[in-house]
């Protein structure tokens, strides 16, 4: 436990900040997952719609810099492949 002033601040600032954090890690990680699961489905128009959301989710967590801008590049490159080949074995 913190015993100087400045050290109790910044614990009360993280922990804050943590919890505000989590909110939008954890919105993109449910986007995914549910794109994720329209995929897997097939439902063309689904899946676009919650890729769009995911994309969007993952963005605006790195724009935050809650997660790395190459963790989101990569989990959207990851995403947007596994869409395309949906697409092209529903053809």
């Amino acid at each position: 436990m913190a015993n100087i002033k400045s050290a109790i601040k910044r614990n009360k600032q993280n922990e804050k900040r943590r919890l505000h954090n989590r909110v939008f890690r954890g919105s993109a990680r449910t986007f995914v997952n549910k794109a994720r699961v329209a995929i897997e489905s097939g439902d063309k128009e689904k899946a676009a719609e919650y890729v769009k959301v995911a994309v969007k989710a993952l963005d605006k967590a790195a724009e935050k810099k809650i997660i790395h801008k190459n963790n989101a590049a990569r989990r959207k490159s990851r995403l947007m492949k596994q869409f395309a080949a949906m697409q092209a074995a529903s053809e």
